[in-house]
């Protein structure tokens, strides 16, 4: 069977209004772009969906990762919603387009970019995560409790095909570089990377002598574009977003979605510059309002057969989340009242490309040698 390639690719392109939702429009013009990709066969099929201010495109076909057609598909269609974020004047029109032409892939152009080629099982469970004001490695604690936490994934003790485990692409995104780590023989070493979540990130996983899932091929995929480091200075936060498989050797769909009870802290919130509890919302509760936020994350389900996105299932959009919307309103409450002190606000080294340093910059002269 002829692999398929998902495609996950993001940008935020303007605001409705400010930061906390995306126009319908821009979405009718994302859906008229990609109708017509499909109709020419570039696509298989696509669904267009939307987090806080991020437009989503989803996209199956068998092209295979890092295709330049459909990166510049992607390109293409944020460029004309852009164009219609600005007839409308939405704030922060094209926000992430940050460079002035295609060079052959989004990737370090400023779109986030989440993507995995495989052949599909005889069932196909994906889920599509998408979240917004935090960053990259907000995924690290959710991807790292699916694929390697037991208590979380009840499978890595009872399953035999996920009993070997899986291993984990880890990226270093203040030096370039990466490393392939294997849970659980390296857990330890692997976490003392993670935990630090805004230098190192979970780009994919991959299985273990899994003998429903072959090696090489990847089970979660998340983007890990940082725009500060593509534009210089700070341009948004970078809103996330990841595709993870699941079921028949792989972790099930309920265990996949555990780690989101729990509202865990994560950088971003306001201005990107606060600590704040992730969210995990039904596709319309997916606007960010109190603060800009809090965080906050949506789950797509779908079915893939035969490269066709049978969905999606807004599957937050259940009560057995509610109680971890209750907390993370509390937590919300809690953070906010410490005001700009931290641990609310960011640590100094992590607000190195926000606004501040041009107001301490002002300062400078003022200080005199103790």
């Amino acid at each position: 069977m002829e692999k398929i390639t998902i495609s996950l690719i993001k940008a935020d392109v303007g605001g409705y209004p400010g930061h906390s939702s995306v126009h319908p429009r821009l979405m009718e013009v994302a859906d008229d772009s990609l109708q017509k990709a499909k109709k020419d066969g570039l696509l298989i099929d696509f669904k267009i969906l939307a987090a806080g201010d991020d437009l989503q495109l989803l996209m199956s076909h068998r092209k295979g990762t890092d295709n330049e057609k459909i990166h510049k598909l992607a390109w293409k269609t944020f460029e004309k919603a852009t164009k219609m974020a600005k007839e409308l004047k939405l704030y922060g029109a094209g926000q992430d387009l940050l460079k002035d032409a295609f060079s052959g892939n989004v990737r370090g152009m400023g779109p986030g970019v989440a993507e995995m080629e495989f052949k599909e099982r005889e069932g196909e469970p994906l889920i599509a995560f998408m979240m917004d004001k935090t960053e990259p490695g907000a995924f690290n604690l959710p991807i790292f409790r699916i694929f390697a936490d037991p208590f979380n994934t009840a499978g890595l003790i009872i399953d035999p095909s996920l009993h070997n485990g899986f291993k984990f692409e880890i990226f270093d995104v203040i030096k370039h570089r990466k490393v392939l780590m294997e849970s659980p023989e390296e857990m330890y070493d692997m976490l003392a990377l993670i935990g630090a979540k805004s230098r190192y990130v979970i780009k994919s996983v991959y299985p273990k002598k899994n003998p429903k899932v072959p090696e090489e091929e990847t089970v979660a995929a998340i983007s890990t574009e940082k725009l500060y480091q593509i534009a210089g200075k700070y341009v948004g936060k970078d809103d996330p977003v990841a595709l993870v498989r699941a079921q028949s050797g792989l972790p099930a769909l309920g265990e996949v979605l555990e780690p989101f009870s729990f509202p865990y802290l994560v950088s971003g919130w306001m201005r990107g510059s606060h600590n704040g509890p992730m969210m995990p919302v039904s596709f319309k509760d997916a606007r960010c309002t109190r603060f800009d936020g809090p965080p906050r994350v949506i789950a797509a389900g779908f079915q893939i057969a035969e490269g066709r996105l049978v969905g999606p299932v807004d599957l937050f959009d259940d009560p057995a989340f509610d109680q971890a919307r209750e907390k993370a309103g509390e937590i919300a409450d809690y953070m906010r009242r410490h005001g700009p002190f931290e641990p609310h606000r960011l640590p100094m080294q992590e607000m190195e490309y926000t606004t501040l340093p041009s107001i301490l910059e002002n300062l400078e002269d003022r200080f005199a040698d103790v």
